[in-house]
C-alpha cells in the first residue's frame, strides 16, 4: 500500500517549507531513514527521511515549490504500484510532524448533528484526556476537550502533584531533624506548620501546571469546553445540559472518584476524602487514616511530620498490600519510627461524632479518637459522563475496552481510570496515546507489562514487574538483593535504610521484577523499566557502567547478585 511523503512540521512556527531538491527519483529504491529530499524552512535547511522501505512512486511537487506543512508531496510503495492520482489535500489545521502524520486518518461516518462539529471530542481533561487530545490534534484531527472541573484532572489538582508537594515539605522537616548528626546545630528545633501557607504553596504548584496544560491545548489548536459533559448515542456531547458539540469519534476519559464504604457514621463532618484533606487549613491534633494504601500512608507520613498524631487503620494484614511483603514491612517499621500508630487486620464497626471529636469503633480494642478522619480506601471509575449510554461495563463499574482502548461502541475509546486496568497517571498517558492513535485509524495495543508503581514516603517504595511469589508460579527464579547500607552515596546521604530486590529467570537471565525500598526509588525504577522493556538480561546489566558514587549502583549490584556476580557482596557458594 502506498504511503505518503509529507512536508514535515519542523517547529511550532513553521507553516510552509520549500523543496530545494529531490535526492531520489521516481523508481528509486529507498530504505527507512534514508534521506529522500532537502527542504528549506524560515530557519534552516534539512533533509527529509523515508518513513518506510519501498520505491519512490511519485513526486507531487518539484524543486522550488513552497508547500504547506504536512501536505502530501509524494508517495512510497511497492515496486510497480500505482500511486493515488492527483495531489492529496493539505489538512485544514495541520498539527503533526512527519512521524506522527504517518497514522491513517479516521474513517468518516455519517455526519453528527448538534453544535460545533469535530473529528474527535475528548470527555475529561485529566492525564488520559489531555494527552489523548494532544495526540489526536497532532495526528491531524480537529479536536475538543470537555472538562467539568480543572484541566489536569485528579492527578494534577487533587492527587499526585499536591500530595508530592506536601511530602516535600515533610522531607524538609525530616532533614532539619537529622541535621544535628552532621554538625549543623540549630538554636531551637521546635517548629510549627502554618497549614494556610502549606495549602498556598500547593495551590501555586498546581496553578503553574494547570496553566501549562492550558497552554498545550492552545498551542495544539484544541478547543476546551468548561462544564459537565454527557455523551449521547448520536455522538453529541451535551455540556451542562445546554450546549452541544458533535464528534466523529469520542474518547471517554472520565477519570475516577473517591471510593466510599457503607458504615454507620461515614457521613460525619469529621470524615474527609483524599480530595478534602489537601485543602485543610487547620492542622488536626489527631488524624485517623482509614486505609493503608498509597494515599493513606503518604498522607499519614506528611501530617505526622507537620505535627499531627496519626493512626493508620488497615483491614488487610499489611499496609500497601500491592507491594512486595518485604517492602511493606520496611515501610511499616519506618512509619512506626516516625511515631505513626499502624494497625493491621482491623474491622471498623462505626464512626461516632461527639462534639468536636469523632471516634472510630473497632471490633477489637478501644475506639480511636480523632479530630479528623481521612477515608482513603482507593478510587473507582467515574462514569457520570456516560450515564444512559449503552456501553459495556463490568461488574465492578469499569468500562470494558479491548487492548486498543476501544469500547463496545465502534466510535468510542476509554483510556485511563475509566477502564480500571491500571489506575496510575503514567499508565493513563500511555493508554491515551494508544486510544488517540486508534481513533485515527491505527492499530496500537496496550500491554501494561512494565508499568511502575511508586510510593513517595520516607523511604520511598517502587516496583515493576512480577513479585517473587508470582514469578515462582511460571519461572525458575533467582533472587538478587543489595542493601543501601552497602551503597556509598546512600550512606553519605544518611539514607542507608532499605534495599533493592531483583527477580530473574535463573535459566535465561530475564529480569522479571524489580522492587525497591530506599532513597530515590521512584527515580531508579525507571532504569529498571527501561532494562526490562529493552529485554536486557541480568548477564548484560553488570557491563553497563554506572556513575560512582550513585544510588543507581545498588540496582546494578542487585541485578548482578541474582546471577552471583555482585562485586560488592561476599562471593556466593
Amino acid at each position: 500500500m502506498a504511503e505518503r511523503i509529507i512536508m514535515p512540521k519542523a517547529g511550532m512556527a513553521m507553516e510552509t517549507g520549500t523543496i530545494i531538491k529531490w535526492l531520489k527519483e521516481v523508481g528509486d529504491k529507498v530504505e527507512y531513514g534514508e534521506p529522500i529530499l532537502e527542504i528549506e524552512t524560515d530557519k534552516t535547511s534539512m533533509q527529509v527521511e523515508a518513513m518506510n522501505d519501498g520505491y519512490i512512486l511519485s513526486k507531487l511537487y518539484e524543486a522550488g515549490a513552497e508547500v504547506p506543512v504536512v501536505t502530501t508531496i509524494g508517495y512510497i510503495g511497492e515496486k510497480g504500484e500505482t500511486p493515488p492520482a492527483g495531489d492529496a489535500p493539505a489538512p485544514a489545521a495541520p498539527k503533526a510532524d512527519s512521524a506522527q502524520e504517518a497514522a491513517p486518518a479516521p474513517a468518516k461516518s455519517a455526519p453528527a448533528k448538534g453544535g460545533k462539529e469535530y473529528d474527535i471530542v475528548v470527555l475529561g481533561g485529566g492525564p488520559a484526556g489531555y494527552i489523548a487530545a494532544i495526540k489526536a490534534a497532532r495526528l491531524g484531527a480537529k479536536t475538543a476537550v470537555v472538562e467539568k472541573s480543572a484541566l489536569g484532572g485528579t492527578c494534577l489538582n487533587r492527587g499526585c502533584i499536591p500530595t508530592k508537594t506536601y511530602l516535600k515539605t515533610a522531607e524538609i522537616i525530616h532533614e532539619a531533624m537529622e541535621a544535628k548528626k552532621r554538625g549543623v546545630i540549630f538554636k531551637d528545633l521546635s517548629y510549627t506548620v502554618n497549614m494556610k501557607d502549606v495549602v498556598a504553596e500547593k495551590n501555586g504548584v498546581v496553578k503553574k501546571l494547570v496553566s501549562g496544560v492550558t497552554g498545550l491545548m492552545k498551542s495544539n489548536g484544541i478547543d476546551v469546553y468548561q462544564g459537565e459533559g454527557r455523551i449521547q448515542k448520536d455522538k453529541t456531547i451535551v455540556i451542562d445540559g445546554k450546549e452541544r458539540v458533535s464528534a466523529e469519534k469520542v474518547i471517554f476519559a472520565g477519570g475516577s472518584k473517591v471510593s466510599r464504604i457503607n458504615i454507620p457514621g461515614i457521613d460525619s463532618p469529621a470524615v474527609m476524602t483524599s480530595d478534602d484533606i489537601l485543602d485543610l487549613e487547620e492542622l488536626p491534633g489527631k488524624l485517623v487514616v482509614i486505609g493503608g494504601g498509597v494515599v493513606g500512608v503518604e498522607m499519614a507520613s506528611a501530617f505526622r511530620a507537620f505535627g499531627s498524631e496519626v493512626t493508620v487503620l488497615e483491614m488487610m494484614d499489611r499496609i500497601v498490600p500491592g507491594m512486595e511483603s518485604e517492602l511493606s514491612n520496611v515501610l511499616k517499621q519506618s512509619l512506626k519510627a516516625q511515631g505513626i500508630d499502624v494497625r493491621n487486620s482491623v474491622n471498623i464497626e462505626k464512626i461516632e461524632q461527639k462534639g468536636q471529636k469523632a471516634y472510630v469503633y473497632l471490633k477489637e480494642g478501644e475506639p480511636v479518637e480523632a479530630d479528623k478522619i481521612l477515608l482513603s480506601i482507593g478510587r473507582v471509575p467515574d462514569l457520570s459522563g456516560i450515564e444512559g449510554l449503552d456501553v459495556a461495563v463490568d461488574e465492578r463499574g469499569r468500562v470494558k475496552v479491548d487492548d486498543g482502548m476501544k469500547t463496545s461502541l465502534d466510535w468510542m475509546w476509554a483510556p485511563g481510570d475509566s477502564n480500571g486496568r491500571t489506575m496510575l497517571a503514567h499508565a493513563a498517558f500511555n493508554m491515551a496515546e494508544i486510544a488517540a492513535e486508534n481513533a485515527m485509524g491505527g492499530h496500537e495495543k496496550y500491554t501494561g507489562k512494565y508499568i511502575p508503581a511508586c510510593i513517595y514516603t520516607t523511604p520511598e517504595l517502587a516496583s515493576v514487574g512480577l513479585k517473587e511469589e508470582d514469578a515462582k508460579k511460571t519461572h525458575d527464579v533467582s533472587i538478587g538483593k543489595f542493601f543501601f547500607a552497602g551503597n556509598g552515596r546512600a550512606l553519605a546521604s544518611g539514607a542507608g535504610d532499605g534495599f533493592i530486590k531483583v527477580v530473574t529467570d535463573s535459566k535465561t537471565g530475564e529480569i522479571l521484577g524489580v522492587h525497591i525500598v530506599g532513597p530515590c526509588a521512584a527515580e531508579m525504577i525507571n532504569e529498571a523499566c527501561a532494562l526490562m522493556t529493552m529485554e536486557i538480561t541480568a548477564y548484560e546489566v553488570p557491563t553497563i557502567v554506572h556513575a560512582h558514587p550513585s544510588f543507581s549502583e545498588a540496582l546494578m549490584e542487585a541485578v548482578a547478585d541474582s546471577i552471583g556476580e555482585s562485586m560488592h557482596l561476599p562471593k556466593k557458594r
